[in-house]
């Protein structure tokens, strides 16, 4: 089937990976093999899956590791470039909103004194967005947030706080979300 192909109604199967449902059907949201399989509900699972090498996505509850595209008042625009530790072949596009930086003050939290533009981010997958390419994501516990920033100077910053990375060259501090990096995320 292809991207966008309508494949069945809501009421003769549950959505699976690689759909979405819009208005009562389910509809394809990758180019690929429909597979139904019945599993322990009553309705079978409708799935896609990828010609070839099946495309690893990214699952809700997955940690993905993103670059910062651009941010703005409401939130920061990232591509996902890994999901763990395997790297994506292909490019998806995440949300992280403000109100999903931190778990404590949201209502306090400054996108811009989070994530710059380059910043290397480890996130949490919370939900498919609007779009099907476009997942929501969070780094609202103390591991996720930034775990690679440079400064303006152009040189790799450090964690000095939970909040703060300063510049080793110009000793210059900027805010971040930064992530308490735990052994097994950090890429060798």
């Amino acid at each position: 089937c292809v991207a966008g192909e309508r494949l069945c109604s809501t009421e003769e199967a549950t959505a699976g990976s690689g759909t979405y449902t819009r208005h009562g059907f389910i509809f394809s949201s990758l180019a690929g093999c429909l597979e139904r399989r019945n599993e322990d509900s009553e309705l079978p699972v409708v799935s896609v899956v990828r010609d070839s090498e099946s495309q690893l996505l990214p699952n809700v509850g997955a940690v993905v590791t993103c670059k910062v595209c651009s941010i703005n008042s409401r939130f920061a625009k990232v591509h996902i470039l890994y999901v763990g530790s395997t790297p994506l072949k292909s490019t998806f596009r995440g949300t992280i909103r403000r109100e999903d930086i931190r778990a404590t003050e949201k209502d306090k939290v400054e996108v811009y004194k989070s994530f710059r533009p380059s910043d290397i981010v480890l996130a949490k997958v919370i939900s498919l967005g609007d779009a099907q390419s476009n997942y929501l994501l969070s780094t609202a516990e103390n591991e996720l947030g930034v775990v690679v920033a440079r400064s303006e100077a152009g040189v790799q910053m450090v964690p000095i706080s939970w909040c703060e990375m300063q510049c080793p060259r110009t000793h210059t501090k900027e805010f971040r979300k930064v992530a308490r990096v735990q052994p097994q995320f950090l890429q060798t």
